[in-house]
């Protein structure tokens, strides 16, 4: 692995023997740091969010399952 910096970006290179599944997964990652890195949010806000989502998710797929 090399990872070079830039004035405008840093480059990371890699093996192509790399798992694409792990590779996708780190830039998932990174993509999420870059885009939350201002929000100054709680984690208890956080958690209500993700209940919010969990229940609505919940109520659209629970015939899925529950049968």
């Amino acid at each position: 692995m090399l990872i070079e910096r830039t004035s405008r970006e840093v480059i990371i290179r890699l093996p192509a023997s790399v798992n694409t599944d792990d590779l996708q997964d780190f830039l998932n990652y990174a993509r999420y740091k870059e885009l939350t890195s201002g929000f100054k949010v709680s984690q208890k806000e956080v958690d209500k969010l993700a209940d919010e989502v969990n229940k609505k998710w919940w109520i659209k797929n629970r015939k899925k399952f529950i049968r």
